[in-house]
């Protein structure tokens, strides 16, 4: 008998070695992590962390966070959605790919990320929201954009409104999203579980990003936040608060031309505020529903262990802070992006703290795929940061963003650095710059740029050492001019009527003759 259980046992142990041995081996030369992105539009980062996250309910953002990685400071390389996305697809900054606005971004045949794993043997499927090519967007969002320099104060959006549908069993709002999903889900069970060979798959949304508000026409701003009861359920209305305005006196000279253009300078009650961030907070929830929709198939299909998950966004959006809605500035609301990974070769439970910016994607997701990085990227990879290599990361600790299309009056450029968040201007003489420690002024309501001259002035040495900001701004303003010349040749007699009638039209009839002259003047000399 104990002869027997000897041999049992060691015909066990031989098993068991077997399996061992062949997991190892099959380890080693095992199919390299499938990708899949999942990028949503508008999504605020600091929602994905405390205290943040105190104000939603997002239990699959949280369940990345437990099993994988949060980045605290992750941004956008440009505030706005087509220059943000080439900027992730290309893994160049937007000076570089010359993204200046919603119109004028990649070419289509640009080469990006899913290029690079394709040729390396890899499946790829993108659906959903791109948006990074040129041509897109509507003519009211290029000609407002051209237009930035010329000296008028027109309103550009319709003002922020909420819109509540449905009830409690009301989940599929923006059916656009789920539909996509169910679409992403159905590839995953069917086509992704039947591949011999890795996958990289994209999924783009177009939440929270608010709603077209349709009473304003087909020329209106998106400004409307819509959700269901089903979704205000996840948020607490306790937690969400009325944020301060500066006076106008005391604004920036920018941003009280993104405040104006925006239509937020009017009168607003707590309870607008209030509900305006509650709604766009649900809209993150049902975001983060969608997000629970692919994670659940990847673990159904018994593809989760062998996936690497990434989430984040194009940019946020400040939903009433600094009295403005929408994205176009630089900060937080607007600028700080999600960014959340899981999978093969991440640690649980990490958290980083360094800057990283959208740029960082495209040679991290080669990074994991283990496909050789190109030259010449402006990001790094970040898998050394959320690996056990971290000590070997060569990310240089600073983030740059900028901005360059409508909404802003001047090109924006940020640069986000340890506590420190600098943003200068047009050629960094002529509009004053700003300066905010992020450690004591989370609301950056505190411009500490006349209090920190020699800070200012080692950023700015170090941003300019980056990009020539200056000689940038004036290929910017160049190309508006010719842009709208062109643009406006192209209408001939009918110029006048379809200028009038943009989504500036209710201040621009009040005063046609002058706004014309206006344009008029800063075309001089071009013709």
């Amino acid at each position: 008998m104990k002869i027997f259980l000897c041999l049992l046992l060691h015909s066990w142990v031989i098993s068991q070695l077997g399996l061992v041995f062949s997991y190892l081996n099959n380890s080693s030369s095992n199919q390299r992590p499938n990708i899949v992105m999942v990028m949503s539009d508008a999504f605020d980062g600091r929602l994905t962390f405390a205290p943040g996250n105190r104000v939603v309910q997002l239990p699959f953002i949280n369940y990345i966070r437990e099993m994988g990685a949060v980045f605290y400071n992750s941004y956008t390389n440009s505030p706005i959605c087509c220059p943000s996305r080439a900027a992730m697809w290309s893994g160049q900054f937007v000076h570089l790919t010359e993204a200046w606005n919603n119109y004028k971004c990649l070419a289509p045949n640009a080469s990006t990320w899913m290029d690079h794993l394709r040729e390396a043997g890899y499946h790829t499927h993108s659906m959903g929201k791109l948006d990074y090519t040129s041509g897109g967007h509507s003519v009211s969002n290029r000609v407002e954009a051209w237009a930035r320099d010329v000296p008028f104060l027109l309103r550009q959006e319709g003002r922020p409104v909420t819109d509540l549908v449905g009830d409690t069993s009301t989940v599929r709002v923006m059916s656009k999203d789920w539909n996509t999903t169910d679409r992403a889900v159905q590839w995953i069970r069917k086509s992704a579980t039947a591949l011999s060979q890795p996958f990289a798959l994209y999924l783009g949304l177009n939440l929270p990003h608010p709603y077209r508000t349709e009473a304003l026409g087909p020329t209106a701003g998106g400004s409307t936040f819509r959700t269901s009861p089903h979704w205000l359920k996840r948020v607490s209305v306790d937690q969400v608060s009325v944020p301060k305005w500066l006076p106008f006196s005391e604004m920036h000279p920018v941003d009280y031309y993104s405040t104006f253009t925006k239509n937020c300078s009017g009168i607003f009650s707590e309870q607008e505020i209030k509900d305006i961030r509650a709604f766009y907070y649900a809209m993150c929830a049902e975001t983060d529903g969608m997000l629970g929709e692919v994670i659940s198939t990847l673990r159904d299909t018994g593809l989760l262990n062998n996936t690497v998950l990434l989430f984040t966004s194009d940019h946020g959006d400040l939903a009433m802070e600094h009295r403005q809605f929408y994205k176009m500035s630089m900060f937080e609301g607007s600028s700080h992006v999600p960014l959340l990974m899981m999978g093969p070769g991440v640690i649980t439970g990490r958290e980083i703290s360094s800057p990283v910016s959208l740029v960082d994607l495209y040679p991290s997701v080669l990074d994991f795929a283990g496909v050789q990085i190109p030259p010449g990227l402006s990001g790094h990879s970040l898998v050394p940061l959320v690996s056990r290599a971290g000590q070997n990361s060569t990310h240089p600790g600073w983030v740059l963003s900028e901005y360059h299309g409508c909404n802003a009056n001047a090109s924006t450029y940020m640069l986000r650095m340890d506590k420190w968040k600098y943003i200068t201007y047009s050629d960094g003489f002529s509009v004053p710059p700003q300066l905010f420690d992020l450690s004591k002024d989370h609301a950056e309501l505190h411009n500490v740029a006349s209090h920190y001259p020699s800070v200012c002035q080692q950023l700015d040495k170090l941003l300019r050492s980056i990009v020539d900001y200056s000689g940038v701004s004036k290929a910017v303003q160049l190309y508006n001019k010719q842009q709208f010349l062109e643009w406006k040749q192209s209408l001939g007699n009918n110029y006048t009527q379809v200028i009038a009638n943009l989504r500036w039209h209710i201040d621009w009839q009040r005063n046609a003759q002058y706004n014309e002259k206006a344009i008029e003047d800063w075309l001089a000399g071009l013709k």
